[in-house]
């Protein structure tokens, strides 16, 4: 099973966006998954519906942090492989889906409640956003293993 694989059940089974992608990850980089269910489930939706930045960018860009961020005072590498890692996440990410903005990928915006009803009426939640949950993971994965090398 991959990532991707594991992150789309955690969706599935209603963990939202950022959690989903953020937990598929977070037990093989010494995070308990319910921990880190936790600290993401704030970020789904655009950030709490508030039509911000796509909760699964979010809970990938905790993934790199968990793994390349900085620990030590005055460890500046640290802090520039985890921007350089976010900046390709996020150009591969634009480059498959167009935006990394909730608000853009969904063509709604979840903080006018007409629009998070609309979204969620019109099944948005169960069509477009396993696709960028996903995505978010598949690419995570790509670039992890990369970045390693």
């Amino acid at each position: 099973m991959t990532k991707s694989d594991d992150a789309l059940n955690a969706f599935r089974n209603g963990f939202t966006c950022s959690a989903a992608v953020f937990s598929a990850f977070s037990e093989d980089l010494g995070l308990d998954s319910e921990i880190a269910k936790k600290i993401a489930c704030g970020f789904g939706a655009g950030i709490s519906k508030t039509g911000n930045i796509c909760g699964a960018v979010s809970g990938a860009i905790m993934v790199i942090g968990l793994k390349y961020g900085k620990t030590v005072k005055g460890d500046d590498a640290a802090t520039e492989k985890t921007r350089a890692m976010v900046r390709e996440f996020i150009h591969e990410f634009t480059t498959n889906n167009g935006s990394v903005n909730c608000t853009e990928l969904l063509g709604l915006n979840l903080a006018i409640p007409e629009e998070y009803a609309k979204a969620r009426d019109n099944r948005s939640f169960f069509t477009l956003c396993p696709a960028l949950v996903g995505d978010a993971a598949t690419i995570l994965e790509k670039i992890l293993d990369d970045g390693e090398r």
